[in-house]
């Protein structure tokens, strides 16, 4: 791979890891293990991510990952706890896949890979609290699953087509950030909607009990 296509596969991976973290952590673990991506041979700490029990726990994790997202309340504890996570394993990975020998870029790495996986982790996020707030129990289970299958699918293809994984990085910034200004305008709406309400109770308490 190039150097463009590195830096398309770890934006890539980076972003999706805001949606599912530990399958990307087992992906590039397997994608280090079985050659699909060259091991950093300066950043020796980060061969750890293709170590066998490393993978085994990633994979452990995945399957909680997809269980946990199925249930509304457990998903929402769940996202609240890896706001703090997921960027900080987004970073790791995009760091494991550069390769960066300058201690500069390292560091302009991890940031760039933490911020885009906190980008796609806040849109995930509040999509899933609209999703949540929805009287019919399934709607969570159904909008997981199909998280499920495309951060499998785009997965697969970043690590099979790098060159895809620069396309699909530009459009999954792209997208989330239309998301996230979405669900903005959406969150503002209800507010306005909410106010009159809560002022009109407010007020039916302010009458004189006949």
């Amino acid at each position: 791979m190039d150097i463009i296509q590195i830096l398309g596969v770890a934006a890539s991976v980076s972003l999706l890891a805001g949606w599912r973290l530990y399958l990307c952590v087992f992906a590039v673990g397997m994608a280090m293990r079985f050659g699909w991506v060259a091991m950093p041979e300066h950043l020796h700490a980060l061969d750890v991510l293709a170590n066998g029990w490393i993978i085994g726990i990633a994979a452990a994790g995945a399957l909680a990952e997809f269980l946990a997202d199925k249930i509304a309340i457990v998903d929402t504890v769940w996202d609240a706890v890896h706001t703090l996570v997921r960027p900080v394993g987004g970073a790791l990975l995009a760091l494991a896949l550069v390769d960066a020998g300058d201690p500069a870029w390292q560091v302009a790495t991890l940031l760039l890979g933490g911020g885009a996986t906190l980008l796609t982790h806040s849109a995930k996020a509040g999509t899933r609290a609209v999703v949540s707030a929805s009287p019919e129990p399934f709607s969570n289970a159904v909008v997981s699953t199909g998280e499920d299958v495309v951060s499998a699918g785009l997965l697969f293809a970043v690590f099979a087509h790098p060159a895809f994984a620069v396309l699909l990085a530009v459009l999954m910034i792209a997208g989330t950030i239309v998301a996230l200004m979405l669900l903005r305008r959406l969150f503002a709406r209800l507010r306005r909607k909410e106010r009159p309400h809560r002022e009109e109770l407010g007020g039916n308490f302010d009458q004189p009990v006949a």
